[in-house]
């Protein structure tokens, strides 16, 4: 059996929501494979922690709350601070390295992405949840290319596909060439999915 448990974090506002729902969907309608999906808000609609859970698997999911992570997504510092330590050994730690900062001496794989910043250079800052979601399939391939852009396509406002699959794709390759720099090879993922 194969499972990844995918944690996504940020502030209300940035997309996190609708970026797990776009995971969810392109495992399990895209791939194949079945996907749950948990979210829960801060006590405040925008700018509080938001944290949206993803389990991923090849066969049902029995249990869908996550306590140990194989990979985090984090775009803000409280949702770092906050779900950072359900990280497994192991795991990877993508963030947004513009608005995370990691203590001294942190020792998980860390992927950093100016994400934001390309969300800009891509037409609008918000899209950076869909930059993210580029980042998290170049470098874990937790879901297949195909699949993501497929459920980018189909679960955002009419007219704004081409805007978010660019973004998707700004993501993508950041996270190929990351990897290069590494010296891991682009086909394979890190040991958490």
């Amino acid at each position: 059996m194969s499972t990844a448990r995918v944690l996504l974090t940020g502030f209300g506002g940035q997309g996190v929501v609708l970026a797990g729902h776009i995971l969810g969907k392109a495992a399990a309608i895209h791939d194949g494979r079945e996907a749950t999906l948990i979210q829960a808000y801060g006590p405040e609609a925008r700018g509080g922690a938001t944290l949206v859970q993803v389990v991923i698997s090849t066969e049902p999911i029995l249990y869908p709350y996550i306590e140990s992570a194989d990979a985090i997504v984090c775009m803000s510092q409280e949702g770092f601070t906050k779900y950072g330590p359900t990280l497994r050994p192991g795991g990877a730690l993508l963030i947004e390295e513009d608005l995370v900062r990691l203590p001294e001496g942190y020792r998980a794989p860390v992927f950093g992405i100016p994400a934001t910043q390309l969300a800009v250079e891509a037409g609008r800052k918000m899209v950076a949840n869909i930059v993210m979601l580029g980042f998290l399939t170049a470098v874990t391939r937790v879901v297949g290319r195909a699949a993501m852009e497929a459920a980018i396509s189909t679960s955002v406002p009419k007219g704004t596909d081409v805007l978010n699959l660019g973004a998707f794709s700004r993501g993508f390759v950041h996270g190929e060439l990351l990897l290069a720099e590494r010296g891991s090879d682009p086909d394979g993922a890190p040991s958490c999915c």
